[in-house]
């Protein structure tokens, strides 16, 4: 295993724990089973909260879009290296 394999390793591991932490700070879009169950009423305190879901939102389909990428290139560089 070269140093090449190992450094783009470690890169797919942060990541994968970016986009982690990055869905995980996201809030739910629904209200899931109970409010389904319940009628659930949404609370209408959506101002501040609506734009940092949207930049959440956005970088989070950027670092997919790197991901995906990088996953690949290190697919690409493992078959060339051996």
């Amino acid at each position: 295993m070269g140093v090449l394999e190992i450094i783009s390793g470690v890169l797919l591991i942060l990541c994968s724990i970016a986009i982690i932490v990055m869905v995980l700070f996201q809030e739910s879009k629904g209200n899931g089973l109970s409010g389904a169950i319940a009628g659930g009423e949404m609370m209408g305190n959506e101002g501040r909260s609506r734009s940092s879901n949207a930049m959440l939102a956005k970088y989070t389909k950027y670092a997919a879009i790197v991901f995906f990428v990088l996953a690949i290139l290190v697919g690409v560089i493992s078959i060339y290296l051996k």
